[in-house]
């Protein structure tokens, strides 16, 4: 599955030339993650008012080059052909209206990458609207033998608080304010965290300004938590049995003298682009500290996604979930941000 679930095919040549022009053609040492996720909240937020009940369209270009295209000549403070983040509040008020910048700082009027012009207008959202264009299929937990199945944990990311962490992960509409430069969750279903569907769009190559985009999906099929010490132990237990035994040379989840404080599963659908089988994600607490990293158990993947992923894909999914410590690739450590703050 290429690109996003809100782009018909021959929008995607100008809707990569945007996030080009917003971020990716940046120099690494001028990029803020927070443009990335403002060009694509004014995608997003384009597509609900304008286009909701289908996907952007070559015609959607003119829209866009008439609040973008002046603004990428003006080199005043950028490169011919980039925009700035002024450049993107400026254009997205010409193109959404003038509420727009003020909305999209306001989290009351943010939530699941689109900005509302009121509280209101935001609580009326119905997100299974692009549940629809997604074409989500049947759930692909790992099916083959234990031994058999791929099991990797990821480093761990310390946060400031495991409570405000948790907190901030159970308000799903939240999540793509945590996307990287690399990644992105968009929840597709109203309601809480426990069955919880996300569209996942991610982009390799970005390190060259020339990202390629695929999509994937994921339904978050356990939660676990302090509150119900018996399944947290049990799960936990079951975690890390399965790592010691199958795992090579992987560490424990929970490193010893730790305490687990909750943990989710996010199951995989038909066409995922790392095939059948789930990632978690982990908090836990070590040493009066809080952490979170992702623990993922997998089957074989067949040759070709195996071939395509070690190609284009494993470099960028280790980066994502933490691997390598590089903040604008991660959206574990963009959680950390959003928690600290």
């Amino acid at each position: 599955m290429v690109g996003t679930s809100i782009a018909g095919r021959d929008a995607a040549p100008w809707i990569t030339d945007f996030l080009n022009a917003a971020y990716y053609r940046r120099p690494v040492e001028e990029r803020e993650v927070d443009d990335l996720r403002l060009a694509f909240s004014i995608l997003t937020t384009y597509w609900y008012l304008e286009a909701t009940g289908r996907r952007l369209r070559a015609g959607d270009l003119r829209a866009f080059h008439s609040a973008f295209g002046g603004r990428r000549f003006d080199t005043s403070r950028t490169a011919r052909g980039l925009l700035d983040r002024v450049h993107l509040l400026e254009g997205g008020a010409h193109l959404l209206g003038d509420w727009f910048p003020d909305a999209y700082a306001d989290s009351a009027r943010r939530g699941w990458g689109v900005a509302f012009e009121t509280p209101e207008a935001r609580a009326a959202y119905e997100p299974e609207r692009r549940l629809a264009l997604g074409r989500v299929g049947d759930l692909t937990p790992e099916r083959a033998p234990r031994e058999e199945q791929t099991w990797h944990t990821y480093p761990p990311v310390e946060l400031a608080s495991c409570e405000r962490a948790l907190a901030a992960l159970a308000q799903p509409e939240t999540w793509p304010d945590y996307a990287s430069e690399i990644g992105r969750f968009t929840p597709l279903r109203r309601g809480g965290l426990l069955e919880q569907t996300f569209e996942i769009e991610v982009a390799a190559g970005t390190e060259s300004g020339r990202p390629l985009f695929t999509r994937g999906y994921v339904t978050v099929t356990k939660l676990v938590t302090r509150d119900d010490p018996a399944a947290l132990a049990a799960y936990f237990d079951d975690l890390e049995d399965g790592l010691a035994r199958y795992g090579k040379d992987e560490p424990r989840a929970v490193p010893e003298g730790g305490a687990p404080f909750a943990a989710l599963d996010l199951t995989t659908h038909t066409g995922h682009f790392m095939g059948s089988g789930h990632n978690r994600l982990v908090l836990f607490e070590h040493d009066g500290r809080c952490f979170v990293r992702a623990a993922g158990t997998w089957d074989p993947m067949p040759w070709l996604l195996d071939r395509a992923y070690a190609v284009a894909g494993s470099e960028a999914q280790h980066a994502f979930w933490g691997e390598g410590g590089v903040e604008r690739l991660s959206m574990l450590h963009q959680l950390a941000r959003a928690v600290a703050a």
